[in-house]
């Protein structure tokens, strides 16, 4: 491959958070016909956590932050731009992005959303990467953080029990490379959506139809057959796009929906499962949040290394799907 002096976005920190309130299966099994085994056995969660009820998902967002800026060891002052993926907003306007500014003390530079569900994260990641590569901006920090305990129908036993609230953040840096597989930073990005789908996963509520936040609806079979062949494909396309095989591949970092799901996955990849990172368990379906949750969460428990070429992949409502390849 020709060598070309090109500009990357190369990961500088991470950070995350989660509310204080463990929410066991236990829990659901007092008040719905469930059990810990039920939900286990489909989906792989043990717990998860909610947040209080004076904790928005800015709070959230801004503990992630400032975990990612103590982590890069910089001051807030060094952002250009704040990008959260977000699904649960404090408020309809304004953005989740600039209330996160104002908590950190940032005065300078601009803030934005992105929404694509679970997918967010993974949009976040491009639109933050076309800011470097373009030289809009030389740091950005890109969030995903949700409360979707705030949109549940605590009496559908197939929703309730699979979502979690939490914030995860990472800090994007402009550095230069030579354009090659071998250079830190975001390689490539794959990313899709199919509005056709709607009505396999959606909230039944909005501003302009309902006036109300809505509950989440899923059709789980329809989810789940998408998300095996959707995720595999665009990771490997992804992978394609960076002129790189599996077998390259040091960790995947999984929207965080499914444990099914995500073995599926690795297995179409032909990757095992020692080269996942996997949280699930521990925190449950957290949307926009669950990537860079288990991007802070491996680099916090020394897997994920300088060096490392890492795949991340989301899917979710819309559908709206996608994958990045980055060398950490």
């Amino acid at each position: 491959m020709t060598q070309n002096a090109v500009t990357r976005a190369v990961v500088i920190g991470t950070g995350h958070y989660l509310p204080a309130r463990v929410v066991p299966n236990a829990e659901f099994a007092a008040t719905l016909d469930t059990s810990d085994e039920w939900i286990v056995s489909r989906s792989g969660i043990e717990r998860r956590h909610f947040a209080a009820e004076d904790e928005h998902t800015s709070h959230l967002a801004t503990h992630a932050a400032r975990a990612a800026l103590a982590n890069a060891g910089i001051p807030v002052e060094s952002l250009d731009a704040i990008i959260v993926a977000t699904s649960t907003p404090d408020l309809t306007f304004p953005s989740v992005a600039t209330m996160v500014q104002a908590q950190l003390g940032m005065t300078g530079g601009f803030a934005f959303d992105v929404q694509a569900v679970c997918a967010g994260f993974v949009y976040g990641l491009a639109n933050a990467n076309a800011l470097i590569v373009a030289g809009t901006a030389r740091r950005v920090m890109v969030i995903g953080a949700e409360t979707f305990s705030r949109i549940m129908d605590w009496t559908d036993r197939s929703t309730c029990v699979l979502f979690g609230d939490g914030a995860g953040a990472v800090i994007l840096e402009a550095q230069p490379g030579s354009g090659t597989s071998q250079d830190r930073g975001i390689l490539s990005i794959d990313l899709h959506s199919d509005g056709r789908h709607k009505d396999v996963l959606f909230v039944d509520g909005g501003v302009s139809s309902t006036g109300t936040a809505g509950h989440l609806r899923m059709l789980g079979k329809e989810v789940f057959r998408h998300a095996i062949e959707k995720l595999a494909k665009t990771a490997d396309a992804a992978l394609q796009k960076a002129g790189l095989e599996a077998d390259a591949v040091d960790w995947i970092v999984p929207h965080q929906a499914n444990l099914r799901i995500i073995r599926g996955t690795a297995q179409k990849l032909g990757l095992t499962m020692d080269k996942v990172i996997v949280t699930v368990a521990d925190h449950g379906n957290t949307s926009a949040a669950s990537i860079p949750l288990a991007l802070s969460v491996g680099v916090a428990e020394g897997k994920i290394k300088p060096g490392d070429i890492v795949v991340t992949e989301a899917i979710g409502g819309g559908l709206a799907w996608g994958a990045v390849v980055l060398r950490w």
